[in-house]
């Protein structure tokens, strides 16, 4: 018999240690393990709870996590999913923390990091764009994280000022404007 509190920490912990880029890069390989391999959410519940996800606030990668252990097994899931997440990266930082001192200065360190780059960006926009599709967001929509990160960027205005604005306009639209269509 298998116990879901070792195997949702070990699933988890897993995808933490072979994933650079943040939470946003963690998304196929967690779609990947828990929607299609073992089947724990739905696609639907997937895109729902990576929705609820961003708009918490803490890290994305924890918030996600910690909703698909909730969803599987209530507050012991998600502390084995929320731990198995958080721990790779806490022994990483740990380590780099000890030893960072000695690399300061490396410009192989420094050439790594630069490569690195162009590849988290692409594992943050492949899953962005695969979250629009299955969420049917059309080319029409697509005015709105380009106003939102043109606002910050230009403008200076406060992300979080961002996220509640579209928080509240996602609410009208679904409230009192998609009925009427």
């Amino acid at each position: 018999m298998r116990n879901i509190y070792i195997e949702s920490f070990a699933t988890f912990f897993k995808i933490g240690m072979f994933t650079l880029g943040g939470g946003y890069a963690m998304i196929p390989l967690i779609e990947q393990e828990v929607v299609a391999r073992r089947g724990w959410v739905t696609k639907e519940e997937m895109i729902d709870l990576i929705a609820i996800s961003q708009s918490c606030p803490g890290v994305f990668a924890i918030n996600l996590s910690t909703f698909i252990g909730y969803r599987l097994r209530k507050t012991r899931g998600a502390l084995c999913t929320s731990i198995g997440t958080a721990m790779p990266s806490f022994l990483c930082i740990l380590l780099i923390a000890m030893f960072f001192h000695q690399f300061d200065d490396n410009p192989v360190v420094a050439a790594i990091f630069r490569g690195i780059r162009p590849a988290v960006v692409a594992l943050i926009a492949v899953p962005t764009f695969d979250l629009a599709r299955s969420a049917k967001v059309g080319w029409a929509n697509c005015w709105i994280p380009i106003a939102g990160a043109l606002a910050i960027w230009a403008f200076g205005v406060s992300p979080i000022l961002i996220i509640i604005l579209a928080g509240l306009g996602g609410y009208v639209y679904g409230k009192y404007i998609k009925p009427t269509e």
